[in-house]
């Protein structure tokens, strides 16, 4: 069992499902934060990994001493976040994991530090707890900690009332509430139905200047936005781009609509900027582009000229 904390052997589980928020005693309610997942390793120091078993421990030096918060040996799943701006800032979290640069990381996490919620014990001592039913290892959970600060704290939850919870995420413009059966065991890699997501969405209408072509016969759609008579490079969406959507339309070539050539294009077929794509996404970047965009279809009921940039 002491292999499991010290050679770093746990993966986290994973969400299998999303829909609509709703009401269940069955579950409990917790707030989604849009961070990078991570498992912290905390005994006589702290250790950080992502979900692909990457440490991430340097790129976080603000976190080095979440083990002093711990009553003794654990391993704690949740999440790492940085707070910017009166919102979480996934990008920020994102930039830092990948950042190697000793000096940059001091300055960010000087100036945007990160902080770590944890919303499941997984290890408790010399003991792996993941067999154990949600609400008997939340207790534990409470125990285990000997305080909290703006560095580390312990994922707040409510019952039955998810849809309220919901509700409150969307005025707050946060990323949305995960559900969890209150009898669910922990599964190491593994997607569970036992969790699940309900997230807020924003959507808007998007040019299809050209395609790509991935493995297996996928696309990837090429959009792009009106700014007065010029369309701007806006990305790409993959999720639900697919042939069969665009090959019932008729499609005529054309020469890429853009200034020039946006980068990772050169490969694209460039169609004349004629369909319209309806695309849900998380957020827009600082350069303008989608998080986690998803084609909902294609519409045939808005002129393209029509699609510009929401304000």
């Amino acid at each position: 069992m002491d292999d499991v904390f010290s050679l770093h052997l746990l993966s986290p589980m994973l969400i299998a499902n999303e829909q609509p928020a709703f009401n269940d005693a069955n579950y409990i309610y917790e707030l989604k934060l849009d961070g990078t997942r991570c498992l912290a390793y905390l005994d006589k120091d702290t250790r950080l990994f992502n979900k692909r078993k990457l440490e991430i421990t340097k790129q976080f030096p603000e976190l080095s001493k979440l083990h002093t918060m711990v009553k003794h040996r654990c391993v704690l799943d949740g999440e790492l976040f940085v707070y910017h701006h009166d919102h979480v800032d996934f990008f920020a979290s994102q930039r830092r994991s990948l950042t190697k640069d000793p000096f940059k990381i001091r300055l960010a996490a000087s100036q945007m530090p990160a902080s770590f919620t944890a919303f499941d014990i997984l290890y408790d001592d010399n003991c792996l707890v993941n067999e154990e039913p949600l609400m008997q290892r939340k207790l534990r959970l409470a125990k285990i900690i000997k305080a909290e600060n703006e560095r580390f704290s312990i994922s707040r939850y409510i019952e039955e009332n998810g849809i309220a919870l919901f509700q409150l995420t969307t005025q707050k413009q946060l990323e949305g509430i995960v559900a969890k059966r209150k009898d669910s065991t922990y599964t190491f890699a593994k997607r569970t139905k036992d969790w699940i997501k309900c997230k807020n969405w924003e959507e808007d209408d998007f040019v299809i200047c050209g395609y790509i072509e991935k493995e297996k016969g996928i696309l990837s759609y090429v959009l792009g936005q009106y700014q007065n008579d010029r369309l701007i490079y806006k990305g790409h969406v993959t999720m639900g781009a697919t042939q069969k959507f665009l090959h019932s339309y008729p499609l005529e070539k054309g020469s890429c609509p853009f200034d020039t050539i946006p980068e990772g294009n050169k490969q694209a077929v460039w169609l004349k900027p004629r369909l319209v794509a309806i695309v849900s996404y998380m957020e827009k970047n600082t350069n303008g582009g989608l998080r986690q965009p998803v084609c909902r279809g294609i519409r045939d009921d808005k002129d393209p000229k029509a699609c510009s940039e929401k304000k």
